[in-house]
């Protein structure tokens, strides 16, 4: 009678250690709302730097030609300059984007 009962046990027992996998990887592991939500975290404060980092170069361009039209950024930077005029610039880097000069940074493209 126990060798009969060994196979069906054995399947239910992996069926249930599966099902707490499943269960414990919803709330714990790289597809959890936790580390999603900090790796969004993570690259707004890298896109931030990077806006902090470039400010400098933005501002000597502007004092040498009056105007942030044609400024290009070193590709070290991780930054592309969408839009650039007489006045205002808008930098994006991965999913955020500063409207500047003195912008802060936003969600989304520019």
């Amino acid at each position: 009678m126990s060798r009969s009962l060994g196979l069906p046990l054995l399947i239910v027992s992996l069926a249930i250690g599966g099902f707490l996998f499943v269960k414990q990887s919803q709330t714990v592991g790289p597809t959890s709302s936790v580390a999603t939500q900090a790796e969004a975290q993570a690259a707004a404060a890298t896109a931030a730097t990077n806006f902090d980092g470039a400010l400098p170069v933005l501002q000597a361009w502007f004092a040498d030609n009056d105007t942030y039209a044609g400024v290009t950024l070193p590709p070290g930077f991780g930054i592309t300059v969408v839009r650039a005029d007489t006045t205002s610039f808008c930098l994006q880097s991965g999913a955020e984007h500063e409207v500047g000069p003195g912008g802060q940074p936003q969600p989304g493209p520019c």
